[in-house]
């Protein structure tokens, strides 16, 4: 079979389970705990890192704030103390982040507590599916529209910058990381990802568009990072792809780099937005 089929039959099944779990609390939330649990075992094999406890860890937090989410939500009291337990995740995750971006860049080592692996299974994996949940159920009420918009513009962001990329991108982004990510491809994904939030802001009114032109900034911006990282992992453990779970695309992570990576600041930005109004 083609490649290109591959890739086709495969995207078209994961956007169908995608699309089907959005249809509840319940599926939206088994959903994105089954793609942490195993997305954290792509990410323990590129980094080695052997034994449960980053997927008892993982599950233990994601089981938090889930059952929060669905259970208290009306209590002002309990209200109150998870979204202070979600700033303070909030506030790790982006410092590992940023530490992550950092590597990117600057040769030198990063610090040793920040080379931990499970710093980097809870901050950087755990985290971010934490964030995406979180974003399907922002103010604690499902809605699906936010998180579905979100996965539009990511789709948009990868497939433009792709497609850009490989027809006329020439200067290479991070040769060192990732050959084949042109500054053309980046500027043609952020393009059509920005022009895509003119219909979304139409169709899933739950944001404004200037609110969804914002997030489609973050996630072209965030998203790229995101890819860029996963590249660098891959290029120290020194394999194609994370896994073979999705044919023609590699592994889970190498599908969801992109909106794990972005999912801490866009719901940062959502914060802002909420306080602001």
């Amino acid at each position: 079979m083609k490649e290109i089929h591959k890739r086709s039959i495969t995207g078209f099944i994961y956007a169908l389970l995608f699309l089907l779990s959005l249809k509840s609390f319940l599926s939206f939330t088994i959903l994105i705990f089954v793609f942490g649990l195993i997305s954290h075992a792509e990410f323990n094999r590129l980094i080695k890192q052997k034994g449960i406890t980053p997927y008892i860890v993982f599950t233990f937090l994601f089981g938090f704030f889930s059952y929060y989410s669905y259970y208290f939500n009306s209590l002002d009291i309990i209200n109150s103390f998870f979204n202070e337990a979600i700033q303070i995740l909030l506030a790790f995750s982006i410092f590992v982040l940023l530490f992550a971006m950092r590597d990117l860049f600057v040769v030198k080592d990063l610090p040793e507590f920040l080379t931990k692996k499970y710093i980097n299974s809870i901050f950087y994996i755990s985290s971010s599916f934490i964030f995406i949940f979180l974003i399907g159920n922002y103010n604690n009420e499902f809605n699906p529209n936010l998180i579905l918009g979100c996965f539009i513009l990511v789709w948009v962001n990868d497939t433009f910058a792709y497609l850009v990329g490989t027809s006329i991108g020439k200067q290479k982004l991070f040769i060192n990381v990732s050959p084949n990510k042109t500054v053309e491809g980046f500027l043609g994904g952020l393009l059509f990802c920005t022009i895509c939030s003119i219909p979304i802001s139409k169709y899933l009114y739950e944001l404004s568009f200037t609110n969804w032109l914002i997030i489609s900034i973050i996630i072209s911006v965030f998203g790229t990072i995101g890819d860029l990282v996963e590249s660098k992992y891959k290029r120290k453990s020194l394999v194609k792809d994370s896994g073979i779970i999705m044919p023609g695309h590699g592994g889970l992570l190498d599908r969801l780099d992109s909106i794990m990576f972005a999912s801490p600041f866009i719901y940062l930005f959502l914060i802002i937005i909420s306080d602001v109004s």
